[in-house]
């Protein structure tokens, strides 16, 4: 069986949708698993039940696979945190969406989290960029940004660098993360509370 070509979502049958999809779950199950060095186009075409001449019909390189995954996940956390931005009632409210929808979202998809890390951040300890500045393929600071601007804008927010405390609240959630990914017993609940204090207290109008 001969690589297929690269082609977008509307040109693939129902079938070839279908089995891609069946290989990026299989990807992100061993990924999230194994690690990423380990996860090799055998492992996961075994992993689907096809061969390794299948899995290059469907993607031409365990790259192109892996990124495909990646983007699947992302894709999924920034449409379910999203939603419940778009459902607040204000720049307050969507900040708090914002935090609590992060947490919530990583704390009940374990295996995505593990992903992102895996294919986002290097192998020692999971705390460095191997890519530094590769977070803002996603837009992910930067939608964070714009929530900001727009409470200040709206006079809810005082006069701050947006960029930097973006930043600063995406670190905070991905050290609470990783923290959590190494130890379990981490109180997720009480630590978005906590999150959310620290980010109101950031950018809140100060006496």
């Amino acid at each position: 069986m001969t690589a297929r070509r690269e082609a977008g979502p509307d040109a693939l049958t129902f079938t070839e949708r279908g089995r891609r999809q069946q290989l990026i779950e299989a990807t992100i199950d061993l990924i999230s698993t194994r690690g990423y060095p380990a996860t090799s186009l055998s492992a996961i075409a075994e992993r689907a039940g096809l061969s390794k001449a299948a899995v290059l019909y469907h993607f031409s390189s365990k790259d192109n696979l892996t990124r495909a995954a990646l983007e699947q996940v992302m894709e999924q956390f920034r449409a379910h945190v999203g939603e419940r931005v778009a459902r607040a009632a204000g720049p307050r409210d969507a900040i708090v969406a914002y935090v609590r929808a992060m947490i919530g979202y990583q704390q009940a998809h374990r295996r995505q989290v593990r992903v992102i890390t895996e294919m986002l951040l290097d192998d020692e300890g999971g705390t460095r960029l191997k890519t530094p500045g590769s977070h803002d393929t996603h837009g992910r600071w930067q939608a964070l940004a714009a929530l900001l601007t727009g409470g200040q804008e709206a006079g809810a927010f005082r006069e701050f660098d947006v960029q930097v405390v973006a930043l600063a609240i995406g670190g905070a959630i991905d050290g609470v993360i990783a923290h959590w990914l190494v130890h379990p017993d981490l109180d997720l609940d009480a630590a978005a509370a906590e999150l959310e204090e620290f980010t109101l207290s950031a950018i809140e109008p100060r006496a």
